[in-house]
């Protein structure tokens, strides 16, 4: 089972950012690897969204569990079908003292493929670095207009 977690500073108010990553039908805009996503169920607390992930000719859907708790800012995914044979990411986002928001993020999988297990084992550490820049770089353009 793959692990990661971290703590990151943006200079954007917590729900701004909270809203940005319950925002799954942008992801194909700016995620690396994300080709497309569709939302299946979604009511006042939780969606059921499948995705479509690629690279280099590796195509994969999952459907996953989004759960969500604005008064709190937390958004939990888990997956529901697809290549994982587990699939947890957290996220939780709390105000700075300067306005600014701290992000507390979490991810663990494994593959139910060991191949696919070990095509991503190679890369882990990077494409989770990619994906976290990914929404900073969301935040950014959404507020400052830049990409």
């Amino acid at each position: 089972m793959y692990r990661h977690s971290e703590r990151r500073y943006l200079a954007h108010s917590p729900n701004s950012v909270f809203k940005i990553v319950l925002d799954v039908e942008t992801y194909p805009e700016f995620l690396p690897w994300c080709v497309a996503v569709r939302i299946l169920e979604q009511n006042e607390a939780s969606m059921i969204a499948e995705m479509a992930v690629g690279y280099k000719g590796i195509r994969e859907t999952y459907t996953s569990e989004i759960n969500f708790i604005e008064e709190d800012l937390k958004i939990e995914v888990s997956a529901v079908d697809g290549p994982f044979s587990a699939l947890l990411n957290t996220w939780h986002f709390t105000e700075a003292q300067d306005g600014g928001c701290v992000v507390d993020f979490s991810i663990e999988f494994e593959f139910r493929s060991r191949l696919l297990q070990g095509v991503i084992g190679v890369f882990f550490e990077q494409a989770v670095a990619r994906m976290v820049a990914a929404f900073e770089q969301r935040a950014d353009s959404i507020h400052y207009g830049k990409a």
